[in-house]
């Protein structure tokens, strides 16, 4: 016997957009704690001859990264929420002051979405009487349960995805030979992007050459421009 009780959850788990908000920040997260750690250690290392040092600059920049990811993604998906919060206070207002208004501009959108003039005013009549604001919401707003950030869990997935991101580097600076230590480095931070790309990729269902192709080259890029500035402009640090 085929069943259709199927949840709303039971038809998102074919997909992966609902794991958009969390990947995004967690992928940004190690990306860049990847990314930056490793872009300050090689510039620290091209100017340097001792290992203190770099492991110095390596560590205040994890730590320092890490905070700061946490509180900007925080600070940015408030400002997100705050937004969204007041146009949805707007709508209300719209929708107790001109609820024919509304329903014209509902019936609009789907309009415009393909449906014929009549279907389109007869199904904006059916979802306002069912739930007038949440159809709004959705429909003309775009915020839907999907899309909506949630401002502690980026911050705490970006803040310590940063962190498990930069520690890979900073174990480079104290284990791996001091001489040469720039190209350790380099190789060692693709290597990790290569494998955060490949593993951002699967997780989100896209296309993992892509991903790694796309996280090798900025990579490449950022830290090959951070060791010339340390190369050109950095100073002996023994």
């Amino acid at each position: 016997m085929i069943t259709m009780n199927k949840s709303k959850d039971d038809y998102l788990d074919n997909h992966y957009i609902h794991r958009s908000n969390w990947l995004r920040a967690a992928v940004l997260g190690a990306n860049d704690g990847i990314l930056s750690t490793s872009s300050i250690a090689i510039g620290i290392a091209a100017a340097s001859t001792t290992r203190e040092s770099i492991i110095l600059a390596t560590l205040a920049g994890l730590v320092a990264g890490a905070l700061s990811m946490s509180a900007g993604e925080y600070v940015s998906v408030c400002s997100q929420t705050d937004v969204e919060k007041a146009d949805i206070e707007r709508e209300k207002l719209e929708l107790k002051e001109m609820p024919e208004e509304e329903l014209q501009r509902l019936a609009e959108i789907y309009q415009n979405r393909g449906l014929k003039k009549e279907t389109a005013l007869l199904v904006a009549k059916e979802l306002t009487e069912y739930d007038a604001l949440g159809t709004h919401v959705r429909d003309e707003l775009g915020i839907n349960e999907i899309n909506q950030a949630n401002p502690l869990q980026a911050a705490l997935a970006s803040g310590a995805a940063f962190t498990l991101g930069g520690i890979l580097p900073f174990l480079v600076t104290l284990f791996l030979p001091l001489k040469g230590m720039e190209y350790y480095l380099y190789g060692f931070a693709i290597f990790f992007l290569i494998i955060l790309g490949a593993l951002s990729a699967k997780t989100g269902g896209s296309s993992i050459t892509k991903a790694v192709l796309r996280v090798t080259f900025w990579g490449t890029i950022a830290m090959g421009l951070t060791a010339m500035v340390g190369y050109l402009f950095g100073v002996n640090l023994a």
